[in-house]
């Protein structure tokens, strides 16, 4: 027969501390008849009475003394774990996100997250660190940036523009060709730093070529910051998802000479967080993203 130890023993120290069954039952919150079972058990396998019967009052006999400090030890032990066991179902899961993530995307997440139960912390960080955080495990997760054939969540990315420098429906980047004129205009398409990766900027690179731009009119800033920036000071374009234009206070448009799209997995040390974050959060996480069409996913 297995014996519940822990149960046991917390029966036997509820009992013995009040005197009575029926009043140590109640503090170790189990009915009577299942206190007396549990220390009946207990004595069979100690093989020994640890009360005495023959009285009215549930009194100690000399053994049950001498065990009551061990079950006493045992009982806090447990208590301590449960205790330490909530306490970790409450740390936060490390998570490295794009910067290029809102505060109020975040907290929308966060939020969502808690009413799985799942406490996040986020790690903001370029696409060339998310990884590595994981690595070096400074994080338990990330979002990393791949291929979107290898995609958990896809962003479309195009270009956007000030309002008062409109966009045709389809922008094609061989319409930024500078004129033959003395002084022409040159307009440069930004990348920011989140597309600096081989898999998208690499591609726009191949488009400036073939249709002639030159190499400056094509270039990767040094933050989203600073792209925004020059795209509010002059004609240039940023590369960006609609989100992202529709928070600058840009217009939006398709390239029409290539496809081009974020897409994102997870990275982590375990596989069990993984597995909530592509699952039970993916929805959440597409519309952090910026892929709110992702939602629903077949």
């Amino acid at each position: 027969m297995v014996v519940d130890l822990i149960g046991s023993c917390r029966a036997f120290v509820g009992v013995s501390e009040t005197g009575s069954f029926t009043a140590g039952a109640a503090v170790a919150g189990i009915p009577q008849p299942v206190a007396s079972r549990r220390i009946a058990a207990l004595e069979r396998h100690l093989g020994e009475r640890l009360f005495d019967r023959a009285t009215r009052r549930a009194q100690l006999t000399p053994f049950g003394r001498d065990m009551l400090p061990s079950a006493r030890r045992l009982v806090h032990l447990a208590d301590a774990m449960e205790h330490d066991a909530k306490r970790a179902k409450l740390r936060p899961l490390r998570l490295a996100v794009p910067d290029t993530c809102s505060t109020r995307d975040l907290a929308e997440l966060d939020a969502e997250a808690r009413t799985l139960g799942i406490f996040l912390e986020f790690r903001p960080a370029p696409p060339g660190e998310r990884a590595e955080l994981v690595r070096t495990q400074d994080v338990r997760a990330a979002l990393v940036a791949v291929p979107a054939a290898e995609a958990v969540w896809t962003v479309p990315l195009g270009v956007a523009a000030t309002e008062r420098r409109p966009l045709p429906p389809v922008v094609h980047l061989e319409t930024l060709r500078p004129g033959r004129a003395a002084g022409a205009e040159r307009r440069r398409v930004w990348i920011q730093p989140e597309d600096d990766v081989p898999h998208l900027r690499d591609r726009v690179f191949r488009v400036r070529d073939a249709v002639g731009l030159q190499p400056a009119q094509v270039a990767v800033a040094d933050s989203l910051t600073a792209a925004a920036a020059g795209v509010y000071a002059s004609a240039d374009l940023l590369l960006c998802s609609p989100a992202q234009a529709t928070e600058l206070g840009l217009g939006w448009r398709p390239l029409g000479d290539a496809e081009l799209t974020r897409g994102f997995d997870v990275a982590a040390a375990l596989g069990e967080d993984a597995q909530h974050l592509r699952t039970r959060l993916r929805a959440a996480i597409a519309r952090c993203l910026g892929a709110p069409d992702q939602e629903n996913p077949t």
